[in-house]
């Protein structure tokens, strides 16, 4: 864990806020935290924030490629959001983001496997190649190292 343990003093006063429906960047200023720091702390206590005009810059790289069906419940999720009703502007405005960011994932990880496999079979042309190649070179040698020998009638 990076940064100062919190107190059971600003875990209260955390859910205080919380409860309040305070926003998240005034809730980190009056804890002198930083707001993804409230963030995940009021995720690890279940608590809901307030964090319309909240904007994250900080976008974790995965290390492993979702898989198209991962992609697709994200799409799916989003999607059965969609028609909740009482969303507000930026709520509807977020959920056509994580489609239009899905579907482009969709497309682009269709073409990632592609690529990957026309360079598996390159890889495996290459080594090919290679061993024809030493066969030829071997036939090379056979041939010029062995004399002719005088054909007799």
């Amino acid at each position: 864990m990076t940064g100062k343990v919190w107190t059971a003093q600003e875990e209260a006063e955390l859910n205080a806020l919380a409860n309040a429906n305070v926003n998240v960047n005034e809730i980190a200023s009056k804890l002198k935290k930083t707001p993804k720091a409230v963030i995940t702390k009021s995720q690890r206590l279940g608590l809901r924030l307030q964090t319309e005009g909240y904007v994250n810059t900080s976008i974790p790289i995965p290390k492993e490629l979702l898989s198209v069906e991962e992609a697709l419940k994200m799409l799916a999720g989003a999607l059965k959001a969609s028609v909740e009703p009482g969303l507000n502007r930026l709520e509807v405005q977020r959920l056509q983001t994580v489609a239009n960011i899905s579907k482009t994932y969709k497309e682009l990880l269709a073409d990632y496997v592609h690529y990957r496999d026309v360079e598996r079979k390159l890889e495996e042309m290459e080594k090919e190649n290679a061993q024809l190649q030493q066969a030829l070179k071997e036939i090379k040698e056979r041939t010029s190292s062995s004399t002719p020998q005088p054909v007799h009638s």
